[in-house]
């Protein structure tokens, strides 16, 4: 393994991905160096962050209420773009929540940074531009995502023959309710997810498969996939993350435990595997039988009005994922209904003129837009 320390700079260090990304750190004590951490409105976690990594550089959305006296010695308060441009930075995780990540990521990608993407909204958001910084500047994406992780592994030493990937869906913690029932779910009932431990965002959108849609845009880019060969498949055991079928019909699948640490290892250390005591690992006798059902897409619109944005392009999909951003924080507030968020994406969307070959204003102009219009739904 080479001996060189790897200078790491982590966005959304105070979100459940950051924090997680922090624990494989510690288990790896002296491989890591964290040259920067960025968050959101965490102040006093980052501050606890900062004290125990020692940091070169902070970034949070309110600087003001990090007090100088918590900060490590020499440690500078910056934007999060330049956290994550930082000279002594190698490797940007990029894991901060929607539209935040996207002026970062894309900071990262032009100062020619690897970076292991854990936040969809920037390529859901942004895909072309995204993935054309990325050649253009000579900087690798990791995917960190579990089903893009998955595929991603699978495809490693394998050409590009394939034939379609298939990723999987847990189904959600209401795969087995009627559409009656779903108009009363609760935000505490979508937060329980039956297998992943995740962000309230995140979380939300696996309840209503909006994620899934997502990573469908996601892995189009990703792997440049057309769009008839990523098909969905809901596995509730979530122990099969992705399969790819090659040309010849042999099926490649990633296995492991629903823990995001693995793949954010992975990330971190590729191409290199190594072993990690603190990680969980697959027993088939333990686990059991593993299970496949048809995705049942009337049960879930929000997957196939996420199919349908990311098919149209142009800025379709930064709408898609500002409506959806706004959708969740009204039904975790208890504005709307759980079967409301659906109608007022798919509302939000129906209003929107596309841009051709939009540039990072257009997309962040856009995205203002649909979260204005979102606010403004009629109920």
């Amino acid at each position: 393994m080479d001996s060189k320390v790897k200078g790491l700079a982590i966005l959304g260090s105070t979100g459940s991905v950051g924090r997680q990304t922090l624990d494989v750190i510690r288990s790896f004590p002296g491989e890591f160096e964290v040259v920067g951490l960025a968050a959101g409105y965490n102040v006093e976690l980052l501050a606890q962050q900062a004290k125990e990594f020692h940091p070169k550089v902070l970034s949070c959305q309110e600087p003001e209420k990090v007090l100088a006296s918590s900060l490590p010695p020499g440690c500078q308060m910056v934007s999060h773009e330049e956290v994550a441009s930082h000279p002594d930075v190698d490797m940007v995780v990029a894991a901060s929540v929607g539209k935040a990540g996207l002026r970062p990521l894309m900071a990262a990608l032009q100062a020619g940074k690897a970076v292991a993407l854990a936040n969809k909204e920037p390529i859901v958001m942004a895909g072309e531009m995204v993935m054309a910084a990325a050649k253009r500047n000579g900087a690798a994406i990791l995917p960190v995502d579990s089903e893009p992780s998955a595929i991603w592994q699978c495809l490693r030493g394998e050409d590009k023959e394939l034939s379609r990937v298939m990723i999987t869906a847990s189904g959600g913690p209401f795969r087995k309710r009627t559409p009656d029932q779903l108009a009363t779910v609760t935000p505490e009932e979508a937060l329980k997810h039956p297998t992943w431990s995740m962000g309230k965002k995140i979380t939300i959108d696996s309840a209503t498969l909006m994620n899934k849609g997502f990573e469908v845009i996601e892995s189009h880019w990703l792997f440049d996939l057309p769009w008839e060969k990523i098909d969905v498949v809901v596995h509730p055991q979530s122990i099969i993350h992705a399969m790819v079928e090659f040309t010849d019909g042999s099926v490649k699948a990633q296995l492991s435990p629903p823990d995001m640490r693995m793949p954010i290892q992975y990330a971190l250390f590729y191409p290199q595997r190594v072993k990690n005591g603190a990680l969980p690992h697959f027993n088939p006798v333990e686990t059991g039988a593993l299970t496949f059902e048809e995705l049942d897409v009337d049960r879930y619109p929000c997957f196939q009005i996420a199919l349908e944005a990311g098919r149209k392009g142009l800025t379709y999909p930064a709408v898609l994922s500002a409506a959806d951003e706004v959708a969740v924080e009204l039904f975790l507030d208890g504005a709307i209904g759980f079967t409301a968020i659906p109608n007022l994406v798919e509302w939000v969307l129906s209003k929107h003129n596309p841009i051709s070959s939009p540039d990072m204003e257009n997309i962040l102009e856009v995205d203002d837009w649909a979260r204005s219009m979102a606010y403004a739904w009629p109920r």
